[in-house]
């Protein structure tokens, strides 16, 4: 859980004894750190640099594994290969010789008196939590400096100032944390559902029994820390499930005995009543339901219809603020809830104003509208993937939306031709198929229509994957125990469908979040091998996303796994199913804290260049990036392929060295000036976490503007899964966001924000693999382009679904600017090694090519007006069938 800094808080882990079985393992004891602290514990620590290893868990219950087995005299650097999530796991927990005093405060204090040989007890960091050893007296002249990057969350950067968790996700995720999960348990998805249902409600239960003083029967010897434990607990439970009145009730309760009893925790009581109370407000207004504009930041005036709870709100950020002016969250939190009574700027007293021309758009780039409700995907859902393609082969962009709600089913709309789509889940066989935190598509067995893969447990523990075949005929099977990928089940939220060895099948990486990576061969037969160690892959992490890009152009694709805790991996393929890891040599370790990734050709020089975002969760950092303040945690980082097998970081070079949040993200082209922009879901799962999304426009590959503001695109609730496309097919790509956060009381409507447009040219292109993948996974596009003025220029696009949180569609949508004429449209497939050149190719049109084929086919598609949205459109040239350059087709596969 994480903790806020200048609060000086410590959240600790703490039992509650309950009746029977009940034993709740929550971090919810707020105690003054000062007060824990004696005089010998103020000493410095010595500071001779000291050779360190480290297990890192996610779990109380996980901690006192580890210590029981160190206990006994298991080897540290064997439990930590085995058990550790942290990146040093494959070192065996090694860090390197490190003074000290460079550590996080709370990683010295329990250093303190453990000599060579000896471990620490397990200790909370925001990572989970730490068990250091000190080494035996070893040679440590001959031990390599530790990489700073790699071991990050236990330096004593400090400055990171944490969002305040309110919402109960940590206190919830200890009850489930906390059942048994047999791989029968982890198999049975209705199971689990009912299972995590069942438990919480009986916490609760007996939580209520013992806070009822006519049932207590000890009421005489509860401390005050007691019922402030209780009581605080009680309440994130029920904010958990969006009781926020029963929720801010206990919260009352706690903060008047804090007021007699412990004053020090007075502060983070205000904080965490205050976003309460503004959270209350915006389900009292039913913003999450039928949201519009009113959480589009910068918003138009407005105020609330109902405003008590967020007069409340304000009244308790306005005491916090009277003893902490300075704290840069609350001050944007006091900031939003003015917005909801209608006084922002005027009402906001000046001390505490943020000015909204800090959010404000340099560029026009046209104003998005949300048409999801006309166009008929009418879901209010949590954290979730997306997927837009074509699943039914009819021409017209169908999605497929997820939820990390276990007991919540996929949600299928179907694209009815007419600009609104209709809800086909049950029909498509689909309503049995609960949670998910991501989804992504491929044609795994070449058949011609495109299958989906479900991701679960990110966040959480091991549950099993779904792969859903799809019968072409509108409907899904679930194939997963007949093609291998059953067992094991692991928790994790990204994967990626890659041919690692040109053999015109699809093989599958899944970046796993404890336990080793795993890399799945395509036998192509309709089942999967495991090959994670043969391969040289099976490195543990916890790892949040996995991508895939040839990215030396040897013609065989390499795989980029980015981690939350610790550093990177590239893994270069060595052409024989096997791979080397060159993330330093490459120089593509950072961020330490990663999560959303992708492969992309930023400057269209023909060479795959590097997306990572950090996440951080901290609006303190997000709102230093937009007044311009000093960042305290990792910016997102862009990494330039330097076409010798290293890549050049290129972050503030191009404008992004900024911090925000972001868990969903993806890629398109907003403008068809044919460079790749940026949209990025951010958000955390506290209530708390109120941070605009962000719209990032490229100028011609040289730097990125931020255009949110313009664009209309800024919504303020929890981003996941983002997707472009095209799904009009009115030559712009829309964007497709998956709102909704990590617990029940956060469900949010789903957003499709419609392009308006700009004029700009382009060409739609849907290839099909024939000795390749049939979904041409890999492919390469290179146009070439003429302006009025005669200036040539290349566009560059690699056949894939996007980013690692959100699929587009496989049909490649490339912008190629104003006034453009394609002189040449080229291809290449990797896995055949066909190159196949086109000229005299139309713009504004869609095209589809086979592999070999000596033409290209022009596909019928008709301009919508989604949600019976009137807009200008250019209806697309009529063009038959264009010979190529290249007419000696190869023999194809049969």
């Amino acid at each position: 859980m994480a903790v806020k800094s200048e609060s000086e808080i410590l959240l600790m882990c703490s039992a509650i004894p309950g009746r029977g079985a009940l034993r709740l393992i929550t971090a919810v004891t707020l105690v003054a750190v000062a007060s824990l602290r004696t005089a010998g514990a103020q000493q410095a620590l010595s500071t001779n640099p000291i050779p360190l290893s480290v297990i890192v868990v996610d779990s109380p219950k996980a901690a006192e594994q580890v210590v029981a087995r160190l206990k006994k005299g298991d080897d540290f650097s064997a439990v930590a290969r085995e058990q550790s999530v942290d990146a040093t796991a494959n070192d065996g927990g090694f860090v390197g010789v490190i003074d000290p005093n460079r550590l996080r405060i709370e990683l010295r204090d329990a250093l303190r008196g453990v000599t060579a040989g000896q471990f620490t007890v397990p200790v909370q960091i925001p990572e989970g939590l730490a068990i250091l050893k000190i080494l035996p007296d070893i040679a440590v002249h001959n031990i390599v400096s530790p990489n700073p990057t790699r071991i990050l969350p236990l330096l004593a950067t400090g400055a990171v100032k944490y969002t305040l968790s309110v919402s109960g996700r940590d206190e919830a995720e200890s009850i489930f944390q906390a059942l048994p999960r047999s791989e029968d348990l982890v198999q049975d998805l209705p199971a689990i559902c009912k299972s995590r249902n069942d438990a919480l409600a009986r916490v609760i239960g007996q939580l209520e029994e013992r806070l009822n003083p006519a049932e207590l029967q000890d009421a005489a010897s509860q401390t005050a820390s007691d019922r402030i434990k209780m009581n605080y607990t009680a309440a994130q439970l029920y904010a958990f499930q969006g009781q926020m009145e029963r929720a801010i009730q206990h919260w009352q309760t706690a903060f008047q005995i804090v007021q007699s009893s412990s004053p020090r925790l007075l502060l983070p009581m205000e904080e965490t009543l205050g976003i309460a109370y503004l959270h209350e407000s915006e389900m009292e207004n039913d913003i999450y339901r039928a949201p519009g504009d009113r959480c589009i930041l910068p918003s138009r005036p407005l105020s609330y219809t109902t405003t008590q709870d967020s007069e409340k709100a304000v009244q308790y950020f306005l005491q916090y603020l009277e003893q902490k002016p300075e704290e840069l969250e609350v001050k944007w939190l006091l900031n939003l809830a003015y917005m909801t009574l209608g006084k922002y700027p005027a009402g906001v007293p000046a001390k505490y104003l943020i000015p909204l021309s800090a959010f404000e758009s340099k560029e026009n780039s046209g104003h998005f509208i949300d048409v999801a409700p006309a166009a008929g995907i009418s879901i209010s859902s949590l954290a979730g993937g997306v997927i837009v393609d074509d699943f039914d082969n009819d021409g017209l962009l169908d999605v497929v939306i997820s939820s990390m709600d276990p007991c919540e089913s996929l949600h299928f709309f179907h694209n009815n031709g007419d600009g609104t789509f209709s809800d086909r889940t049950a029909q498509a066989g689909l309503s049995d198929e609960i949670g998910g935190l991501n989804i992504i598509q491929a044609d795994y067995n070449n058949d011609g229509c495109m299958d989906i893969l479900v991701l679960r447990g990110g966040w959480e523990y091991p549950m099993r994957r779904s792969l859903l075949k799809n019968n072409c005929d509108g409907t899904f099977s679930d194939v997963t125990r007949a093609s291998g990928l059953a067992i094991p089940a692991t928790a994790t939220q990204s994967a990626v469908w890659v041919d690692i060895d040109n053999d015109g099948y699809l093989d599958l990486f899944i970046a796993n979040e404890r336990g080793p990576n795993q890399l799945f061969r395509n036998k192509g037969d309709g089942t999967f091998e495991d090959i994670s160690h043969s391969a040289g892959v099976d490195r543990s992490a916890f790892s949040k996303g996995v991508v895939a890009a040839d990215y030396d152009n040897d013609g065989f694709a390499d795989l980029y796994v980015s981690n939350f805790s610790g550093g990177n991996f590239l893994y270069h393929n060595n052409h024989d199913r096997t791979f080397t890891e060159v993330s330093a040599q490459a120089g593509v370790q950072a961020p330490f804290g990663s999560f959303a990734t992708w492969f992309f050709d930023y400057d269209n020089d023909g060479w795959p260049d590097l997306l990572v975002n950090s996440y951080y969760q901290s609006d303190d950092d997000v709102v230093r990036t937009y007044l311009g303040l000093p960042h305290n945690a990792e910016t997102m980082k862009l990494y330039k392929n330097m076409r010798n097998g290293t890549f050049k970081d290129v972050t503030a070079e191009v404008g992004l060295d900024k911090v925000f949040m972001p868990m969903g993200a993806n890629f398109g082209d907003i403008d068809n000036d044919g460079f790749l922009d940026i949209y990025l879901g951010n958000g955390d799962p506290s209530y708390g976490a109120l941070i605009p999304h962000v719209l990032l426009r490229n100028h011609d590959g040289k730097y990125f503007v931020d255009v949110t503001a313009a664009s209309g695109t800024g919504e303020l609730h929890k981003g996941h899964g983002i997707a472009f496309a095209d799904v009009d097919r009115r030559g712009y790509e829309d964007i497709f966001a998956e709102i909704g956060g990590a617990v029940p009381g956060d469900r949010h409507a789903f957003r499709l924000f419609e392009n308006p447009g700009n004029g700009n040219d382009w060409i739609n292109v849907h290839l099909v693999g024939v000795k390749s993948n049939r979904a041409a996974i890999g492919a390469q596009i290179k146009v070439t382009v003429e302006s009025d003025d005669h200036t040539r220029r290349t566009i560059y696009r690699t056949v894939g679904s996007g980013g690692s949180f959100g699929a587009n569609p496989m049909e490649q949508h490339i912008g190629l600017g104003k006034s453009a004429r394609i002189v040449s449209l080229e291809l290449w497939w990797p896995a055949s090694n066909t190159r196949q050149k086109f000229s005299q190719v139309e713009k504004n049109q869609f095209i589809e090519i086979k592999e070999f084929a000596p033409v290209f086919s022009r596909l019928e598609r008709k301009p919508l007006r989604l949600g019976g949205l009137k807009r200008e459109v250019a209806a697309p040239v009529n063009r038959p069938a264009i010979t190529g350059d290249d007419a000696a087709a190869k023999q194809a596969r049969p």
